[in-house]
């Protein structure tokens, strides 16, 4: 990441805290940021998807602005830096039901952030809504996001056999959940308790 490309012009304003991180809702001049990172090969085989056009990122998140059923966020350090895009999306609240989306920049992974990101995303899930079921899907062979979801209480629920096209091959997805009792069941400080730190520090 360099100074000049990656500092925000602006100081944005945290809206969810974790441990080490905050989230602050994600604008369409973000759209740049976000494709670069999407581009990274690494995050394009891990999430299977095809990056597509600048343009096109633009409209989904102008769109996604006005879709109730999801929340986008940047992930930023305390020093306002950006590092990653998470969301909570697919929100069924009729059924209790969202997905999670996380995305870093290359150099900020393994570094314990998207643990931290993954957990702001499910305390704002069973904290602030009525979601009995948050659940995520990766390749099979992505270690690292495994490791990072089970670290984070999500279960091991099954594989979508073949369920991606992905450079010329088919791959398969795990499919984990978190249950509200497993979360309600975690030991660890919640979201709003960072808030009430950061808030009287």
């Amino acid at each position: 990441m360099t100074e000049d490309t990656d500092e925000p012009d602006t100081v944005r304003e945290p809206c969810w805290r974790g441990r080490s991180i905050a989230f602050t809702p994600v604008e369409t001049d973000d759209a740049e940021l976000i494709q670069r990172w999407r581009f990274d090969p690494v995050n394009a085989h891990e999430t299977g998807g095809w990056p597509g056009s600048l343009y096109e990122l633009r409209e989904r998140i102008e769109r996604n602005h006005d879709d109730s059923g999801r929340d986008d966020f940047l992930v930023l350090l305390p020093d306002g830096t950006p590092i990653g895009h998470a969301a909570l999306t697919d929100q069924q609240l009729a059924e209790g039901s969202a997905h999670v989306y996380l995305v870093l920049a290359p150099e900020h992974r393994a570094r314990g952030y998207g643990a931290d990101a993954l957990d702001a995303l499910t305390d704002l899930a069973f904290g602030e809504l009525p979601v009995q079921r948050v659940e995520a899907q990766t390749h099979t062979d992505n270690a690292a996001a495994l490791r990072v979801l089970a670290g984070s209480g999500f279960v091991h629920e099954g594989v979508r056999r073949s369920a991606c096209l992905h450079r010329g091959r088919r791959h398969d997805m795990a499919v984990l959940s978190l249950l509200r009792p497993e979360w309600e069941a975690q030991d660890r400080p919640r979201s709003w308790d960072h808030a009430d730190h950061a808030d009287h520090a």
